[in-house]
Parts: structure tokens; sequence; C-alpha cells
């Protein structure tokens, strides 16, 4: 692995070069790919919010190419089952005639995870990635097996045809960094978009990063200084999302229960990451605020009164910002 002082450099430079490739095969789009690169960095994962057709899976197949992972899309359907993810356990006969138990590997195995539409898919199968997600293993028959570092899971969901789906558990939205919202380009990005795919032939992506490196990347966020009276703006932030005898008068209207401690460690990591890879070497006021959107969308559950008066997480994320006063 490169010394510290290259990986640095290389995490500086990352954002444009990655826009520049992306650029050949994505048009646009510059949020979200800035806000999945801040989950990449850290590594953590990535909730993806938008109607189909917006090219989700273009766009997470292409970072894997960039990163020069392995990726895997799994369609998340009412009838998959946990093994269908994770593998199972078949009797093999050896050659010299005795069986025994071999476990396949399920597509759970690779670096990039692609879980679209998970919402589609019942809770038992839903809960197989929660330990992949969180402890970065898979256990089948009492056995564990590692998975490859880095590992990522990028999960789609469709917030439009809500009928027959099963919406994801408090627990497992947690282990989600980011709520990236997907929505579609302006005029002049879909007609860009329309005369490339109906005339050109599509570029071929470069490798720009190793996985070693992008491991390397997720230590140099840790590493970026902060200071206690950031991590108390982002903690604050977090802490009045609950409703309770300090919260705002909105907050105890409209919200059932708030951001969990995840939402403030995932602010720090988010606004860490933001620092570094726009040249700054420390974190500020305006890296936490600009991450707490997609960081606290999918943690706050709203009250019926709030659902029935149009506000969603949204609104009440930017309220909460105005509430509390920035170090």
């Amino acid at each position: 692995m490169e010394n510290e002082a290259e990986l640095i450099a290389l995490a500086r430079g990352a954002r444009d070069k990655i826009h520049d490739e992306l650029s050949k095969v994505i048009v646009g789009q510059k949020e979200v790919i800035d806000e999945i690169l801040l989950c990449l960095f850290t590594g953590s994962h990535c909730l993806l919010t938008g109607v189909p057709g917006l090219a989700k899976t273009l766009l997470v197949s292409s970072i894997a190419k960039i990163f020069d992972l392995k990726f895997n899309r799994i369609q998340f359907t009412p009838d998959l089952m946990p093994a269908d993810v994770t593998g199972l356990e078949i009797l093999e006969e050896s050659q010299d005639g005795h069986r025994h138990m071999k476990f396949v590997q399920g597509p759970i195995f690779a670096n990039v995870i692609l879980a679209d539409e998970i919402n589609r898919t019942p809770p038992k199968t839903q809960s197989s990635l929660l330990e992949a997600m969180q402890e970065h293993q898979v256990t089948a028959a009492g056995v564990t097996y590692k998975l490859d570092e880095p590992f990522f899971v990028l999960a789609t969901q469709n917030p439009i045809e809500m009928e027959g789906t099963y919406p994801l558990p408090e627990a497992q939205l947690d282990r989600f960094m980011f709520n990236v919202m997907v929505d579609f380009p302006s005029l002049d990005d879909e007609i860009e978009v329309i005369i490339r795919t109906t005339s050109d032939i599509p570029q071929e992506l470069n490798m720009l990063f190793t996985a070693e490196q992008v491991s390397g990347f997720k230590e140099l966020v840790r590493q970026v200084p902060v200071s206690k009276e950031v991590v108390k703006y982002a903690v604050e932030i977090a802490a009045l999302s609950r409703p309770g005898e300090k919260s705002p008068d909105f907050v105890k209207e409209f919200v059932n229960y708030g951001a969990g401690i995840r939402a403030g460690q995932y602010l720090v990591r988010g606004a860490k990451a933001r620092a570094l890879i726009n040249g700054r070497n420390h974190v500020s006021a305006e890296d936490i605020e600009a991450v707490a959107l997609p960081t606290l969308r999918h943690r706050l559950g709203l009250s019926y009164k709030a659902e029935a008066q149009g506000i969603t997480g949204e609104t009440i994320v930017k309220k909460l910002l105005e509430s509390v006063v920035k170090p």
C-alpha cells in the first residue's frame, strides 16, 4: 500500500477523477455521486431511493469498475430466500465415494452488493443482510465465513409503488449511513441522456483505484481531526430529533422517535470524508450540515399527524439545522 502522504494526495484528487470518469456513462447526478463516495470512503452502506429508470444500477456498477471491486446485483423479489443471498450447504460426493457437506457461496460474496428493490422481499430475507452489513461475515450451519474487504451494500427502494412491499425495520435502516434521493435529471441532462443512449456507443471505464486503496481511504478518514465543538454540534442535531423535554415543539408534535447514536457517528464520519475529498485537513460545522439530510432523513419515525400534513423527514431535518447554533 502507498504511504500515507501518497494516499492523502490520491484521496484529495479522487473526487474530480471519479466525476470525470463516470461522466463517460452517467450524465449529471453529481450530488448523488458525491454522497455515494462519502459512504465508500468511510466503509459504510448506502440506501438509494428513486423511481425506476434513473440509472441507479448503472451508477453502482460503474463505481465498482472504477474501484476495481467485484460487483454483484441481487434482485430482491417476494420469493427470494435467505440462502439465495448468503449461500447454502449441499451434499457432495467425492471421487472415493464419500459424501460430505459443501458450502456454496451466494451472491453476497462480493465487494459491492446492489440489493435491488430491497423492500420487495419479506423480512426474513431482508434480515439475511444484517450480519453481513454489520460484521462483514456470513454464518451458515454454525460456520462463519468472512467476506472480502472492502464490503459495501447499496440498496435501492422505489418510493412510489409501495403496494406489496415490506418496509425495512428501523434496526436495518439504521445500518445504512445515508439515504440518497435519486431524482430525475434536469431538462438539459435528460436531453443529453437521450442523445447518448440512442446514438453513441458506450465508452469503456478505466480503473482508477484498487481495492487496497479503497480500504486505505477508510483508515485516512478516521484520522481526519475534528474538534469537540463540531462533534457536539452533530450530537445536538441527532439528540434534538428525539421527542423529549429539550426537543423543539415541532419534534414533539410530528416525530414519534428520533435518530439513535449511530446518527451522530455517521454525521461525523461523513463530515470527515467530505473534508478529506475537498482537500481540507479538519472538519467544519458546514461539513456536518452538508451530510445531515442523507444521514437523518431515514432515521426519523414521523407521526400520523406529520404524514397527514405532508411533513417529511427532510422538513424536520431542515428545521433542526435552523434550531441548533453552529459552533
